[in-house]
C-alpha cells in the first residue's frame, strides 16, 4: 500500500510537471507574440500569469520534499522525485524569462523598433521546438530524445550572439535615438537564450531520472 500511495503521488507530481511545461511554453510563446505585435494588453496577461507557475513550483518542491521525508523512497523513485523537484525550479526561471520579454514589451510600448525583429521570432521557434520534443522526451521518459533536445540550444546561442551584433551596430550607429531600446532589445534576446539555456538544463535532468547519470550538454 506505501509503495502503491508513493507511485500515485509521483505520478501527481509528474502531471503538475506536464501543467507547468505548458503554462511555460505558452508564456514564452505569447510574450514573443506580443512583441511582434505590439500588444501591450497580451503582454500584460503574461506578466500577470506567471503567479500561476509560481504556485505550480511551490507545490511541487513542498511535496518533493515532503515525500523524501516521509516516504523514504528507494534509489530510483528518490532519483526521480529530486529530478522532478529540479526541474520545477528550471521551469520557474523559464516563466520569469517570459514574464521579463513582456515587460520589455510594455515598456518599449508603441515605439517603431530600430530593427527587424527577425532573428528573435527565430530564437522564439527554437525555444518551442524545444519545449515540443522536451514535453515528449518527459513523458515518454526518452533519455536520448532529451539530448538531440538540447542540443538544439546551439542554434539559439548563434542567433543570440547576431541579434547582439547587429542591436550594437543600431546603437552605435545613433546612440542618441537607439540605445534605450536597442538595449531592451539584447534584454530580449538575453532571455530566450537562457530559456534555451533551462530547457537544455531539463533535459539533463530527465537524463539522470532515466539513467542516473547527471551530465552537462553543451
Amino acid at each position: 500500500m506505501a509503495s502503491t500511495n508513493l507511485e500515485m503521488s509521483i505520478k501527481t507530481l509528474r502531471e503538475y510537471i506536464n501543467r507547468m511545461m505548458d503554462k511555460c511554453e505558452r508564456a514564452v510563446e505569447l510574450s514573443v507574440n506580443s512583441m511582434i505585435n505590439k500588444d501591450i494588453d497580451l503582454a500584460k496577461r503574461v506578466i500577470d500569469d506567471d503567479d500561476d507557475i509560481d504556485i505550480l513550483r511551490e507545490y511541487i518542491r513542498d511535496r518533493s520534499i515532503e515525500l523524501m521525508a516521509l516516504k523514504q523512497p528507494m534509489a530510483k523513485d528518490l532519483r526521480e522525485i529530486y529530478a522532478l523537484s529540479d526541474i520545477s525550479a528550471e521551469l520557474e526561471r523559464i516563466g520569469d524569462y517570459a514574464e521579463n520579454i513582456a515587460s520589455e514589451v510594455v515598456s518599449i510600448g508603441g515605439e517603431d523598433y530600430i530593427k527587424q525583429l527577425i532573428d528573435i521570432p527565430k530564437m522564439t521557434n527554437y525555444c518551442l521546438e524545444m519545449f515540443k520534443n522536451l514535453k515528449s522526451a518527459f513523458i515518454n521518459q526518452d533519455a536520448d530524445l532529451a539530448y538531440k533536445t538540447a542540443l538544439i540550444d546551439n542554434e539559439i546561442d548563434i542567433l543570440y550572439y547576431k541579434v547582439r551584433e547587429d542591436c550594437l551596430k543600431v546603437m552605435h550607429e545613433n546612440p542618441e535615438q537607439n540605445i534605450n531600446q536597442g538595449v531592451k532589445l539584447l534584454f530580449v534576446a538575453r532571455y530566450l537564450e537562457r530559456i534555451g539555456d533551462h530547457i537544455t538544463n531539463v533535459c539533463e535532468k530527465i537524463i539522470y531520472a532515466r539513467n542516473g547519470k547527471m551530465i552537462e550538454i553543451g
